[in-house]
């Protein structure tokens, strides 16, 4: 009986140790793609905005690019931070209290 109970006190830290594993994999993979470079049309589908208006975020320093022999990259970091830095849930109010 205690060798079952032995195994399976084994088998269930294995089963942590994996999980724990796969976690820092998908905490790596989600690292990896912050330091991803985009295109002009994955930032206009993933914003859902205008070729004009995605223009305008690079004239006025609202999103940052790079470009090269004339094609505009973009970090998936900074769509992102764009996302955050204009997130509003109208639940709470300015303060953070609802």
């Amino acid at each position: 009986m205690t060798e079952i109970i032995d195994l399976l006190l084994t088998l269930s830290q294995e089963i942590k140790d994996i999980k724990a594993r796969i976690e820092l994999l998908q905490l790596s993979r989600a690292e990896v793609l912050k330091d991803t470079w985009i295109d002009n049309q994955d930032v206009l589908q993933t914003l859902h905005i205008s070729k004009r208006t995605l223009q305008t975020f690079r004239t006025n320093g609202t999103l940052p690019y790079s470009k090269v022999q004339g094609k505009f990259y973009y970090k998936v970091s900074d769509v992102e931070q764009l996302l955050q830095d204009n997130y509003y849930n109208h639940n709470f109010k300015c303060n953070g209290n609802k």
